[in-house]
């Protein structure tokens, strides 16, 4: 099973909004576990390395945004739903993308910046934005 599933990806104009989802699966999160990761979306275009969009601690107490998104994203995180979002408003064809939900086993308040340290990830959810 998937441990990470996002959805809400679509076709938008310029200027609109999204709002993505990522459950993280019951069998490798209890609630209890979910709580303790970092949650993180990172995204990759086409013929560009995958970066980090946003990232919340495993307390909402840090969150990061990547200067691209700082005040247009919001992360936000439902550890009862054991569910991350991602609100994207402005959107702008750069942030046409696969996005992708990822967890990080991380008890500090810092998101880390790098892939590698993200144990669980998803499968992506295609964002395009239309000039």
């Amino acid at each position: 099973q998937v441990p990470l599933v996002e959805s809400g990806g679509g076709l938008v104009q310029a200027g609109g909004s999204l709002r993505l989802s990522c459950a993280a699966s019951e069998s490798t999160f209890s609630r209890s576990t979910f709580s303790r990761y970092a949650m993180a979306w990172f995204r990759q275009a086409p013929g560009k390395d995958r970066e980090l969009v946003a990232g919340i601690s495993w307390n909402s107490g840090g969150r990061y945004y990547a200067d691209s998104v700082k005040g247009r994203f919001t992360i936000s995180r439902d550890d009862a739903r054991n569910t991350v979002y991602l609100q994207m408003n402005s959107l702008k064809p750069e942030d046409t993308a696969v996005y992708f939900c990822a967890a990080d086993f991380n008890p500090t308040y810092a998101v880390r910046q790098s892939a590698a340290p993200y144990e669980y990830w998803g499968q992506g959810t295609q964002v395009t934005v239309s000039s």
